[in-house]
């Protein structure tokens, strides 16, 4: 039989907002896959930012190994192409395709996006159409197809656009319940709506080709919610993300895994599906095992890590399946503002001096009986042998990835855009950047 084909589906800030994570978020598609593949309940991005999220799946690598530590298309890039899935996949003889978004390379003199990664074609913006053309195609190949959708990102449709009442809907657990973020969250539920008839409609193409038994679905997002202290937050409201799996090798029946696993997992696991041996650069581990029941635990620590947004905001943190360490790098004692997209949810908190409240340079938070992540227990005396724990592991992984913020400020590559922290809102929102 030819080697399993993959299917990467990607969307655009839907952290885990879907309706298989319980959400009353109606997405019947994405509650179908997840009801015939695997689910994983505690998946995370490492960066919960755009480019780098998306740089750290497909090369199995931290941003700040791989260069991607802010947006593409701000500047910012990836050292070397070559470390992307394709490349090794290539040497197993598949062949690639991208449809749709891709934001992790922008074009050069003389290549387009899609060429600079090093796919074999490119399907055209619309991810939908470009999918269902290429999986209409007879393939005597195995084939990796990248399927990026903008649904989630901001801007939403309109409240007029939307089939539900916002008198009925909860925002997300990290906002106050309020007009603003009740109708935030209606716009929200309306995007989601549009990205799960999309990935219906590529799904049902993959059916309709005779290949689904033969493919590996992965689906996921880049990070958590557009809305405040969820996307570019080191919380698990800004790097919890949904992926589910489903196709030969074991991703099929409607598991359940409760493990915590990481974005950085993706990329050996499709090794192992394929019988290819893994790069030597990748961080992350095969999630085969646990879709087998063999360990009960994969990682006992994940890491994470923003540098670049649309401004500088140095963070790292550390994870176990209990604590949460955040720990914040230089002097900024206000929040970060133009790191968070503007909505109706955003200028509500502004009304109320969102600008002006301090923030935390150090945070130790109890995931047990503070799954939100509002009571900071790093000055808790209590606690003081946890703290040095998750502190001490997030010192030695920053030196074992030789994190260059372990030398102070990070550098800025050269003819990168950057906003200024004390900007309120991003600049692409006062039409002033890409």
């Amino acid at each position: 039989m030819m080697k399993p084909n993959i299917l990467y589906i990607h969307s655009h800030d839907t952290g885990r907002y879907i309706q298989p994570y319980g959400h009353a978020v109606a997405t019947p598609n994405l509650q179908q896959l997840a009801e015939e593949g695997v689910l994983f309940r505690k998946n995370f991005c490492v960066q919960p930012t755009c480019s780098p999220s998306r740089a750290a799946l497909l090369t199995g690598c931290y941003p700040h190994e791989n260069g991607m530590t802010g947006l593409a298309h701000r500047g910012f890039a990836l050292h070397d192409y070559g470390q992307h899935m394709v490349h090794t996949l290539r040497q197993a003889g598949y062949k690639s395709a991208l449809a749709g978004v891709q934001h992790i390379a922008e074009p050069t003199a003389d290549q387009a996006p899609w060429q600079v990664i090093g796919y074999d074609r490119w399907c055209g913006d619309d991810g939908q159409k470009g999918a269902i053309d290429f999986l209409s195609e007879r393939h005597d190949q195995p084939f990796f197809l990248a399927v990026g959708f903008h649904e989630t990102h901001r801007a939403f449709p309109s409240l007029a656009e939307s089939p539900d009442d916002p008198r009925y809907c909860l925002p997300p657990a990290a906002l106050p319940d309020t007009p603003e973020t009740r109708a935030d969250m209606t716009r929200y539920k309306a995007s989601a709506r549009i990205l799960d008839q999309k990935i219906g409609a590529v799904l049902a193409a993959l059916e309709r080709s005779g290949q689904a038994n033969n493919t590996l679905v992965i689906c996921t997002t880049d990070h958590g919610i557009p809305f405040p202290q969820m996307k570019c937050n080191l919380t698990d409201h800004g790097i919890g993300v949904m992926l589910m799996m489903r196709g030969p090798g074991g991703f099929s029946g409607g598991k359940i895994v409760d493990e915590m696993t990481s974005h950085l997992d993706i990329f050996p696991t499709i090794c192992e599906a394929v019988g290819l041996e893994k790069p030597a650069w990748l961080r992350g581990k095969s999630l085969v095992p646990l879709v087998k029941n063999e360990p009960s635990e994969l990682h006992d620590m994940l890491f994470f890590e923003v540098s670049f947004h649309v401004a500088y905001e140095p963070m790292r943190a550390a994870r176990t399946k209990r604590w949460k360490y955040i720990r914040r790098f230089g002097d900024r004692v206000t929040p970060v503002l133009a790191n968070c997209d503007g909505s109706e949810s955003k200028r509500m908190l502004l009304e109320h001096g969102w600008q002006g409240k301090p923030i935390e340079q150090e945070m130790l938070y109890d995931l047990r009986f503070d799954p939100n992540e509002g009571r900071n227990l790093a000055q808790d005396p209590l606690h003081v042998e946890v703290l040095h724990e998750l502190r001490s592991g997030l010192e030695r992984w920053m030196r074992e990835t030789n994190d260059p913020l372990l030398a102070g400020a990070m550098p800025v590559p050269a003819g990168a855009k950057l906003d200024a922290p004390d900007c309120i809102k991003p600049s692409e929102e006062m039409g002033n950047a890409g």
